[in-house]
């Protein structure tokens, strides 16, 4: 089944490397022109490189998206480029807990909360009256398989994705009328290169990591670029407020 998107212009928030970079071009392939946003200029910028040298179109624009001005900055930015926004992927994130709950730390809290759902919430608080404006959209949030269950010793983290998919099935139902639609995937472990650094320094942790997915082995980036890709196509149009676990099987368990 091929894609069919009827809008032109998608926006990708924490599009510097990975999941983002992934979707980034992805969305360019199927012909569509790009913003991809990132506080990390250099790999951002080398994302739309990489987009150019294939004969896409992109622009990059540098964004804190826990900061509302910068949100709406970028949402200026992307009508002047381009006019319009049509699908917006809601991806950028951290992760930065080492420890059982009671060992974190507030700014450890405050850090991952006001990226992972202050960040998404603010962009599509401001996505959306651009996509009214369009008639309708898409938007996909990146949530996790943290966020559909428990992740032990990322407590915080699991929250947060937790309020992701809330945010992204509240939005759902209130917009599903206005022809826009929100969803979230939801991956398991991806080989990205946050995945190297956490694993390199231990090869079994990285086993443990493949073991845990029935299929044998680790996700790819591009796996999830094209499960953010169908929600967002015309092809989903019968799909709303769900929470998509892209996990190689792992929460079937």
């Amino acid at each position: 089944m091929s894609l069919s998107f009827s809008g032109q212009v998608a926006l990708v928030t924490g599009g510097a490397a990975g999941i983002g970079r992934a979707t980034a071009l992805a969305f360019a392939h199927e012909g569509l022109k790009v913003v991809v946003a990132d506080v990390d200029v250099a790999g951002g910028e080398g994302t739309v490189e990489l987009i150019r040298a294939g004969g896409g179109e992109a622009t990059f624009v540098r964004c804190d998206v826990t900061r509302e001005a910068e949100v709406k900055a970028l949402m200026e930015a992307t009508l002047g480029a381009y006019g319009r926004l049509d699908y917006a992927f809601n991806n950028a994130g951290i992760e930065i807990e080492r420890g059982k709950l009671a060992e974190g730390s507030e700014a450890e809290f405050d850090a991952i909360m006001g990226v992972n759902v202050k960040g998404v919430w603010l962009c599509m608080k401001h996505q959306i009256p651009l996509l009214l404006a369009q008639g309708g959209g898409a938007i996909v949030n990146t949530a996790s398989v943290a966020g559909l269950g428990a992740a032990p010793k990322m407590s915080i983290y699991s929250a947060s994705k937790h309020a992701v998919i809330g945010l992204s099935k509240s939005a759902a139902v209130e917009y599903a009328k206005k022809k826009i639609r929100v969803n979230a995937v939801c991956p398991a472990v991806i080989d990205t290169d946050m995945f190297r650094r956490a694993y390199a320094a231990d090869p079994k942790k990285g086993e443990y990591a493949a073991a845990m997915h029935p299929v044998g082995r680790i996700g790819k980036v591009e796996e999830i670029a094209s499960a953010v890709l169908y929600l967002c196509c015309d092809n989903a149009a019968f799909t709303t407020g769900q929470a998509l676990a892209v996990d190689g099987g792992a929460t079937a368990i």
